[in-house]
């Protein structure tokens, strides 16, 4: 599942974008200004960039080649200054493409995937580990076998974050913030609850897959091959 940074300033606009790659199973975090974009770009991986210019802190020319310093991520660049010359400067700065607000939605998603096409990242909300499929969009494990079965949505939204990203890393802040939300307040160790049950789901597949525990730090999943 592809994971998208998108920064802005402007929230509308941000939740626009949010609803219209989520549709076409694209993960999206959401940053309000080039400083919180490139803190944690530094320390998350990430498949695509999408920022706006006009931010306060760190705006969005500066924030497109501090990324490009960053590696080889496509950035794709949304504002209102369309002038011939700010578009060479955008494709100048690193950016791979440039899109005039006001936008069409329709038109930014499949600006998006032709991205991530070219950049040969897959679009799908199907995740496989091992012999066990995970599909968002029905919350379902499908099984080698052809049967299915349908988990907690907290559960799967754990299970399908872990195996999306087979070998990183994530602490239980992280974890907690993406699928339980940043607003949460309930007891920090549900996700080792839900690790367990987890665990326990799935026990007879470890020749597949097994959640590791790394003490003081957080949890892997880590896929076996056999």
């Amino acid at each position: 599942m592809p994971k998208a940074l998108v920064v802005d300033d402007d929230l509308h606009i941000r939740e626009l974008v949010r609803l219209y790659l989520e549709d076409e199973g694209i993960e999206v975090v959401q940053k309000g200004n080039g400083s919180d974009a490139l803190e944690y770009i530094e320390n998350e991986p990430m498949d695509l960039v999408i920022l706006d210019i006009m931010m306060p802190g760190i705006d969005g020319w500066n924030l497109c080649t501090k990324i490009r310093k960053l590696g080889d991520i496509p950035i794709l660049i949304i504002t209102a200054k369309d002038e011939p010359a700010d578009r060479i400067k955008g494709f100048r700065l690193g950016t791979d493409d440039y899109l005039v607000k006001p936008f069409d939605p329709t038109e930014l998603t499949l600006r998006v995937k032709a991205l991530l096409k070219r950049y040969r990242i897959a679009c799908s909300q199907l995740v496989s580990i091992g012999d066990l499929q995970l599909d968002r969009k029905k919350y379902q494990v499908v099984y080698k076998a052809g049967f299915a079965i349908t988990l907690p949505m907290k559960e799967f939204e754990l299970l399908y974050k872990l195996g999306s990203y087979p070998g990183q890393l994530f602490t239980r802040d992280h974890l907690i913030g993406d699928i339980w939300g940043k607003d949460y307040d309930g007891d920090d160790r549900t996700v080792d609850v839900h690790i367990k049950r987890l665990r326990d789901r799935f026990a007879e597949y470890e020749s597949d897959f097994r959640i590791v525990t790394l003490r003081g730090l957080g949890y892997r999943l880590e896929v076996c091959h056999n």
